[in-house]
């Protein structure tokens, strides 16, 4: 599993309950722009329409090689492939007050490009700055660490 792109505000700003991975329906530009690396998703959410999961927000810049009689739209709507019963126990869970799906990264697997989605909750404003302080603290740590050792040569 080579990752593509990485939705690095998901583990900041939610709660990850439950992982899913999903197939996504991409056109023929899109594919060879995700090949490139040219994917944004920090901006992107899951939807559910009329039983299936939309991927909105999710951000591929076209090549400047992409043909003339396609019209590439970089934010396109994308849906994603999943089975009916994950789906429906997915409505089950997000009409449940709190819950949200986002999307994590994209990912190869087996040549096709998959989207790795959570079942989260927001967080609150003080779980936010707990987090921040957690990271803050590791960082700190770490830096400690290092100074100790550089500073005391083992003989």
């Amino acid at each position: 599993m080579s990752p593509i792109a990485e939705n690095k505000k998901a583990h900041f700003n939610y709660l990850i309950e439950e992982r899913f991975e999903a197939g996504i329906v991409l056109e023929g530009w899109e594919v060879k722009a995700v090949r490139s690396g040219q994917v944004q998703l920090t901006d992107g959410y899951v939807v559910i329409r009329d039983g299936e999961l939309f991927l909105i927000g999710c951000r591929i810049n076209p090549l400047r090689t992409a043909s003339t009689h396609v019209r590439p739209e970089a934010d396109r709507t994308k849906k994603l492939l999943m089975h009916k019963d994950e789906i429906r126990r997915l409505v089950g869970k997000v009409e449940q007050k709190g819950y949200t799906l986002v999307p994590l990264n994209l990912h190869y697997k087996a040549g096709r490009v998959k989207a790795d989605i959570a079942l989260a909750k927001g967080k609150q404003l003080h779980d936010k700055r707990e987090t921040e302080k957690k990271r803050d603290w590791e960082r700190e740590k770490g830096r400690l660490m290092r100074h100790k050792v550089s500073s005391n040569p083992k003989e």
